[in-house]
């Protein structure tokens, strides 16, 4: 069963023996053997790759959760007390793992000094299974996968220009009235210069707004800094231009159209169920959850 899961997870037989440290002959004999126990061909082999067949992705979430539970269980058994160790690796987006993630992976590494950590900030999905992640931080809908998610929040996007800005050019009131501003467009969420709006009222469409770019950049930070400086209007994440609102450097514009929240994740392969993850996890979650639980709602539990 093992084999046969890394083998998916590593893309080939050959790479689930280097792994497992196995020979390439006998990963392939334990897989075969393992058809063969069930009647079933889980695996269609080329030259080049692997497919699942229908009835290997069913199996494949039922082994999975077999493994991780096997090796809860032994864990469990032979080192209840066993503390984090080893090499944690962690991603995130760039500005959400620089303000929030990684003061949380200097308080973990206090906490547990026999774990070094990794930490990855990149504007991209990281693959976390052929990338050697433990933990991602993930913003927007999840696909399907065999992958744990533990929930932490919502970030919404948002639209913002400084006060000096809005001074000289005026506010819009709708999201058609961005066609006479200056915007500031940020590659990496807006390649086509169309901003997107939700319904403001129930039964209308969510719609999208095509803008002119006085200026595109391809990190938040810049074009956050370039509405600061008054050079027009931007459109970013609700975390990261967080501090700019609350100083009254940025004002928010067009709340009542903003789209539904994106929601925000902790991803971990769930075969990665190893002391120093898990505590990683009881970790952050709860202070990530408090970070971005909504203002009103902080507000009322005080």
């Amino acid at each position: 069963m093992q084999a046969f899961v890394v083998s998916v997870d590593r893309g080939s037989l050959s790479a689930a023996a280097r792994t497992l440290g196995r020979s390439a002959a006998a990963i392939t004999r334990a897989v075969a053997s393992l058809e063969e126990r069930l009647g079933a061909e889980l695996l269609r082999r080329t030259t080049r790759s692997l497919k699942l067949t229908e009835a290997g992705e069913r199996y494949l979430a039922v082994a999975r959760r077999v493994l991780a539970e096997l090796e809860e269980a032994e864990r469990s058994a032979g080192a209840a007390r066993a503390s984090p160790q080893g090499v944690l690796a962690v991603t995130a987006p760039l500005s959400f793992g620089s303000l929030y993630v990684r003061p949380i992976l200097d308080e973990y590494l206090r906490q547990y000094p026999d774990v070094r950590a990794r930490l990855l900030l990149l504007d991209r999905v990281v693959n976390v299974v052929d990338e050697g992640i433990d933990v991602a931080v993930r913003i927007g809908h999840l696909p399907d996968s065999a992958l744990v998610a533990t929930a932490i929040g919502a970030v919404r996007r948002v639209v913002v220009a400084s006060p000096a800005y809005l001074a000289r050019n005026g506010r819009p009131s709708t999201p058609a009235d961005l066609a006479t501003h200056r915007c500031i467009s940020l590659s990496a969420v807006t390649p086509s210069d169309a901003w997107s709006f939700g319904a403001r009222r129930e039964g209308e469409r969510s719609r999208q707004v095509r803008v002119h770019p006085v200026l595109t950049v391809n990190v938040a930070d810049a074009a956050i800094a370039a509405a600061e400086s008054g050079i027009g209007v931007t459109s970013t994440l609700s975390y990261q231009v967080a501090e700019c609102v609350k100083a009254g450097r940025l004002v928010v514009l067009l709340a009542a159209f903003e789209p539904a929240p994106l929601p925000v994740h902790l991803i971990y392969p769930a075969s990665a169920a190893a002391a120093k993850v898990r505590a990683f996890v009881d970790l952050a979650a709860p202070r990530l959850r408090r970070i971005l639980e909504p203002r009103g709602r902080r507000r009322s539990g005080a």
